[in-house]
């Protein structure tokens, strides 16, 4: 689910779901009628309601792999291993960029995605590793 900024009308901004209905998602009136925007608009429900779930899996996931990630900066800061491992952070660079690009997914995307959540790993691994 993304979001982007919309004013209130007053000047300021407030984050806006990219995915909630607004009158531009209502069907012009081609004369298809009342029947036709109904089916549009459960379709658009449909869909969205499957974003929705998807987004809460992804969250959920990434909840997981950071619970991993946090047992490895441990085991690393008490056998006085570096926090980063740039020769496995290639390897999966190159994995997921051809997991990405197998799922058709913009490879470029999925590697801006892993760098993200690698540097947020590392910034983990270095927090616990100064706790130590």
């Amino acid at each position: 689910m993304t979001t982007s900024h919309t004013s209130d009308g007053h000047g300021a901004n407030a984050p806006r779901n990219a995915d909630a209905p607004t009158s531009a998602d209502a069907p012009a009136d081609n004369g298809a009628g009342a029947a036709d925007e109904q089916a549009v608009r459960a379709e658009l429900s449909r869909l969205r309601d499957s974003i929705d779930n998807i987004d809460a899996a992804v969250v959920h996931m990434l909840a997981e792999r950071f619970k991993c990630t946090q047992q490895v900066g441990h085991l690393k800061a008490n056998h006085h291993l570096p926090p980063a491992d740039p020769a496995r952070e290639a390897r999966q660079i190159a994995r997921l960029r051809e997991l990405a690009e197998n799922a058709k997914l913009d490879p470029a995307f999925a590697e801006k995605l892993l760098n993200f959540i690698i540097a947020e790993v590392i910034r983990h691994h270095e927090t616990i590793a100064k706790s130590s």
